[in-house]
């Protein structure tokens, strides 16, 4: 059996120290999956939408937007 939650007694941590782990445990994973080489499959489609957003650059929204968009909806 793998290591889990319960066998390194992370299920006894208050919820605030589990959602900080949580946290420190994604940017570890971030880093290191930055280094990790595309699949084929990942590749064709981010070069697809890269091609999309170029040939209709007016089709979306900025990274400002966005997040004011969805900030409203979860306000809701």
């Amino acid at each position: 059996m793998g290591v889990t939650a319960k066998s390194l007694g992370i299920d006894k941590l208050p919820v605030e120290e589990r959602l900080t782990l949580i946290g420190e445990l994604w940017d570890s994973v971030a880093d290191e999956a930055a280094s990790l080489p595309l699949s084929t499959e990942l590749k064709a489609e981010l070069d697809r939408r890269l091609d999309a957003a170029d040939k209709n650059p007016e089709a979306g929204v900025s990274w400002e937007e966005a997040k004011k968009n969805t900030l409203s909806r979860l306000r809701k």
